[in-house]
């Protein structure tokens, strides 16, 4: 088959370079893109006088009759016409004879590819961005279900403070937010036209490159011909949001995890969300959380991948480029997988209140409460830390729990105590009085909740 560029060669191609050069085999995903932007390109090409009106709506019938063809299932994607780009303009020429060979007038693969790439991702941005909201809603919805919930905060995976479960989920919710504004932020450099310049320094025809950025519904023009093609950082950057958002699905995957091990049991996962072992016939694992664990390391591999092909290029275009799509690909399908799995399983959960509110209750979780008891009454903090800490060695000797100790154990240890102290060392009683703006208390929940729902709205 003979090679668009051609002119330039007296021998044929190895097949063996065919094989190692082509994208065919990854790129044709692009088709819906290559094709939109052709559109728009020849339309402009009429419009301008650059060809005629007459090849011009040629090229655009032929074009739309190739993407039924590929939705039907009945393009052949040839391996030695290389990419995306050749494979179409090629069933176009053979559809429309010499129109179809004007369509690259004033276009360069180098363009062409980067348009592609920026119309797939600002779909599939624009996708991201919903399945976010969609997962956000879904917590939410949980939150609300299980306002009453207490479990044990944490620090250094010990049980630290008490905390309402509403308040741990939120907390989730306030980080896909953040990832939210980061792919939304994103879209403003996404959403730039690279066509018109061509494969690096622009065109002698008189293009109307506001013209095709009207049609394709981009907010801006690239401003330097040899940049637009031969940069990838927009591509960088949804890489590495993507990595932010995937980090903190696999910290909350890993929550689950854990949870809803015998050692915790605050947890039981759904029957459709796990999978049980060849040879144990009592386990339950957590498989799809685990997962969402280990496919956090490839988004990682992918932003890295990209970075490592960037890194040494000079300007402008080079084929190392044409690595830049698996890993975008590839990214944006599991980050998609994720938080749609994700946001089935959630809902199905069901969480063990009581062993979440015992465990809450013990391993001395309300002692910060005591030091603050004890600095409300004029004592410096750091001499009310110091007492809390004797209190809780003097339990842990005794094998008591804070709310077990007498009024006259505690005024052993500070003569500011009184009885009132036992208004403040019950789980429930600490939540309630962490009032501070962001707390766990419910009233600052529920404010929470009420401005998160604006939020997501």
């Amino acid at each position: 088959m003979k090679k668009p560029w051609a002119g330039r060669f007296a021998g044929k191609t190895s097949k063996i370079a065919e094989a190692f050069t082509e994208s065919i085999s990854f790129d044709k995903r692009l088709w819906r893109y290559d094709i939109e932007g052709s559109i728009a390109h020849a339309m402009m090409l009429g419009r301008q006088g650059i060809i005629p009106h007459k090849d011009s709506a040629k090229i655009i019938t032929g074009l739309k009759s190739i993407a039924k063809g590929i939705e039907a299932g009945k393009f052949k994607f040839s391996e030695e016409l290389e990419d995306i780009h050749m494979n179409i303009e090629a069933a176009l020429v053979k559809k429309t004879g010499a129109a179809g060979k004007k369509l690259h007038t004033a276009r360069s693969r180098n363009d062409q590819v980067a348009l592609d790439l920026r119309l797939y991702l600002r779909d599939e941005t624009k996708g991201i961005i919903s399945l976010i909201k969609n997962l956000q809603k879904t917590i939410l919805s949980m939150a609300e279900k299980h306002s009453s919930v207490i479990m044990p905060g944490y620090t250094h995976l010990q049980r630290a403070q008490p905390v309402l479960l509403s308040h741990y989920l939120l907390a989730y919710i306030e980080m896909l937010q953040r990832d939210r504004n980061r792919f939304e932020d994103a879209l403003k450099r996404i959403n730039i036209l690279p066509l018109g310049s061509c494969a690096l320094s622009g065109t002698t025809l008189p293009i109307d490159r506001a013209y095709t950025a009207k049609l394709l519904g981009f907010e801006g023009i690239s401003e330097n011909s040899m940049d637009a093609v031969s940069d990838r950082d927009f591509a960088i950057e949804f890489l590495a949001d993507a990595a932010i958002l995937i980090m903190h699905l696999s910290r909350l995957a890993e929550e689950l995890i854990l949870w809803s091990t015998e050692e915790f049991s605050f947890i039981e996962l759904p029957d459709a969300f796990t999978t049980g072992s060849s040879i144990m016939p009592q386990k339950k694992n957590p498989d799809v959380a685990e997962l969402i664990r280990g496919k956090t390391g490839r988004v990682y591999g992918n932003l890295l991948s990209l970075l490592t092909i960037m890194k040494g290029l000079p300007l402008s275009y080079n084929r190392d480029m044409q690595e830049d799509k698996v890993p975008v690909f590839d990214t944006t399908d599991t980050v998609k997988a994720c938080l749609t799995v994700l946001a089935q399983m959630l809902p199905e959960i069901k969480f063990n209140k009581e062993k979440m509110h015992g465990a809450a209750e013990k391993a001395y979780s309300t002692a910060t409460d005591i030091a603050e008891y004890l600095a409300k009454k004029r004592i410096p903090f750091r001499e009310a830390h110091e007492v809390t800490g004797k209190i809780v060695l003097y339990c842990i000797k005794n094998k008591k729990e804070l709310k077990g100790l007498s009024i006259d154990e505690f005024k052993k240890f500070s003569s500011a105590i009184d009885k009132d102290i036992y208004s403040r060392i019950r789980a429930g009683d600490s939540i309630k009085a962490k009032t501070s703006r962001g707390g766990t208390a419910p009233s600052e929940v529920k404010k929470q909740i009420k401005r998160l729902k604006q939020v997501i709205k």
